[in-house]
This record gives structure tokens, C-alpha cells and sequence, in this order.
């Protein structure tokens, strides 16, 4: 199976940034989509963002365009999230995901906490 590791996350002051980066091990095959999710305290859980295997679809919640944007190294089985303009709405914890054919891998989750 797939194994994914976050890291990245931490403690900013609004209008600060971070990068997000999520690395999968194991056998991995082509054509499959990453995304990044965050829940904060008490609230659902939400897609951030997410984006295709070529990089030709992305996805952005309404409320992070503009400040955030999803990448990815397929050379690296990697994704990453640059988070700018962070606001303190974006403290949550946010898990990395990937998505291959029926099967979802989900990461281990990094914190994300944005002071005023």
C-alpha cells in the first residue's frame, strides 16, 4: 500500500507562510490524483485542494484561491501546498491524500496554526 508522510506545518502569524509537502512510498503507479484536506476543531472536515496526475486539473476551496496552490513532483511521488497570506481561519490540521483507481491513502495530518 501507499504510505504517506506531511510535514510542513507549524505556528504563523497572519500574513505569514507555510509549504506543505507529502511524500508517498511504496509501489506507486501512474494516473493519480492528490489532494489536501483540513479539518479544524470542531468542524467537518473540507477539501482544500486537490489536483490531477498531469497537473491539468486543479481544485481550490473558494475561500483559499489566490492564496494557496497545489503542486506536484511525480518524479518525487510528491505534492506540496503554499499556503500564503495565511489568515487565522486557515488553523486546522491538514491531511494529505491520494487517490488511485477505488483506493484512497490518507496521511498522518500536520498542524496548521495561524495567529492574529
Amino acid at each position: 500500500q501507499e504510505h504517506l508522510v506531511a510535514s510542513g506545518g507549524g505556528l504563523v502569524q497572519a500574513g505569514g507562510s507555510l509549504r506543505l509537502s507529502c511524500a508517498a512510498s511504496g509501489r506507486t503507479f501512474s494516473n493519480y490524483a492528490m489532494a489536501w484536506f483540513r479539518q479544524a476543531p470542531g468542524k467537518d472536515r473540507e477539501l482544500a485542494a486537490a489536483i490531477s496526475w498531469s497537473g491539468a486539473i486543479i481544485y481550490y476551496l473558494d475561500s483559499v484561491k489566490g492564496r494557496f496552490t497545489i503542486s506536484r513532483d511525480n518524479a518525487k511521488n510528491t505534492v506540496y501546498l503554499q499556503m500564503n497570506s495565511l489568515k487565522p481561519e486557515d488553523t486546522a490540521v491538514y491531511f494529505c491524500n491520494l487517490k488511485l483507481a477505488q483506493f484512497r491513502y490518507w496521511g498522518q495530518g500536520t498542524q496548521v496554526t495561524v495567529s492574529s
